[in-house]
């Protein structure tokens, strides 16, 4: 078993600094994903008599379409086509599955049974967002922990657009003690010792379903759950551990730090946008770079960046930058920078060329190179959260789009003559409106592209 090694000060500071370096990830091949690994009964979630849809839900929200494992796994952007958030169902009464914990298999849309529910579970579903690293630390290294980080508020923000017309409340500081015990699941240190064999899985996040709208919870959703004893193990799996040992540990030891969050969480309502509906969610997806360089009219951008900045009171802000006759970086309340932003934005996102002639490049802004864990956790999640919401807001306005994870050396603040370190770029969304036949053809992408 290896080790994350031994905690210095300023650990997360180092880990945050290294992930936003110039430094490129080792090379390694593309690692197909595995099978699931939690056994037991496969349930259909679809049941009569449930004021909560889970079958509905988790169709427009995690589940890859109509079962296939061709194309399109699943409805919610990750990176690198990934997909490493996993979902624990928490089910309480009124729901279309009986009450109990569930593992949710997203290829077959079906859910395993893994215990029973306690006498005093809250009304509805809990869903808690956990993440398996390896994957995504083979294909990103160093900076694939920030990546999780937003993959999971990806996977939260399309959980809590499939609920509308229930109540759907996120919350993104729980403990990360507490959502592993709600789960049935171990503790990241000690997993390895009490499940050998299978990878484990770091919580970020948990969702709220209910019938009944409420402006918050009464009471933690999550208290009973944790009180339970720890539910069934998954299927040993030997040989799951692709990554580099060290770094895979490193970003697990990362992980397990910033989800610790004494107190009580917080859980925010959220809304769908309009012109959201169902049949956005089920066709929304993130575009091919070539189709990104046309720009969309700017009051439908304006409609997608207050989205983004409005999704998540407890997130970081958000510019557009765009270009043509009178480039420039826009917030909500005005012009933060004259100039065309998008080359130098290019250069910082992995050099991938293309982002220099997308339509518009919105990007979320924010926690400092010396942020406290809790700062860091919250960017991360609540941007992809945010990006999420915006990316299904332009779907709906007939808007390309495609979310930007990677960010090296981009010290927002800095360009603009700040001082170095307090503003950098956490997460982005390049837009585009429809093809314009009587433009020409974007060039193809040009030099150096990193994974992004």
């Amino acid at each position: 078993m290896t080790q994350a090694p031994p905690v210095p000060s300023g650990l997360l500071r180092r880990a945050l600094a290294d992930a936003r370096s110039p430094r490129l990830p080792r090379s390694v091949p593309y690692i197909p994903e595995r099978a699931f690994p939690w056994g037991g009964p496969a349930l259909s979630p679809a049941g009569a008599g449930g004021a909560v849809d889970l079958d509905r839900v988790l169709r427009l929200s995690l589940g890859a379409p109509d079962g296939s494992t061709a194309g399109r796994l699943r409805p919610v952007a990750s990176a690198g086509a990934l997909h490493p958030v996993r979902a624990h169902l928490l089910i309480g009464p009124g729901c279309s599955l009986p009450p109990g914990r569930y593992a949710y298999d997203p290829r077959t849309h079906r859910a395993h049974p893994r215990g029973r529910a306690p006498a005093d579970a809250a009304p509805g579903a809990v869903v808690v967002l956990t993440v398996t690293a390896a994957r995504t630390v083979a294909h990103y290294g160093h900076r694939a922990w920030p990546l999780l980080l937003l993959d999971a508020g990806h996977a939260a923000a399309a959980l809590a657009l499939a609920a509308a017309p229930y109540c759907a409340q996120v919350s993104l500081d729980v403990d990360g003690a507490e959502l592993s015990a709600a789960a049935g699941l171990p503790g990241a240190a000690e997993w390895r010792e009490l499940w050998p064999g299978s990878e484990p899985e770091l919580p970020l996040a948990a969702v709220w379903l209910a019938a009944a709208r409420k402006s918050a919870p009464s009471t933690d959703p999550l208290a009973a759950w944790a009180d339970l004893p720890r539910a069934t193990a998954p299927v040993p799996q030997p040989g799951s551990e692709t990554a580099p040992p060290r770094e895979l540990a490193t970003t697990r030891h990362v992980l397990d730090k910033l989800a610790a969050a004494p107190g009580r969480p917080t859980w925010h309502p959220a809304r769908r946008p309009a012109p959201v509906t169902d049949d956005t969610l089920r066709t929304r997806r993130s575009a091919d770079p070539a189709e990104l360089a046309h720009p969309s009219a700017p009051y439908l951008l304006a409609q997608v960046l207050a989205t983004a900045e409005g999704a998540r009171p407890d997130g970081p802000a958000w510019a557009a930058a765009i270009g043509g006759d009178t480039p420039g970086l826009l917030t909500t309340t005005g012009v933060l920078a004259s100039g065309d932003a998008r080359p130098t934005l290019a250069r910082w996102a992995a050099g991938q060329q293309w982002i220099g002639t997308a339509g518009a490049v919105l990007v979320a802004h924010g926690c400092p190179a010396d942020a406290p864990p809790a700062l860091i956790r919250s960017s991360h999640l609540a941007a992809g959260h945010a990006a999420g919401v915006a990316q299904a807001h332009a779907t709906a306005l007939g808007l390309r789009s495609r979310p930007i994870g990677s960010w090296q050396q981009a010290d927002l603040g800095a360009a603009l003559g700040d001082a170095p370190g307090h503003d950098w770029i956490v997460h982005g969304l390049a837009l585009a409106g429809p093809v314009d036949p009587a433009l020409p053809a974007p060039p193809p992408p040009s030099g150096k592209e990193e994974r992004p």
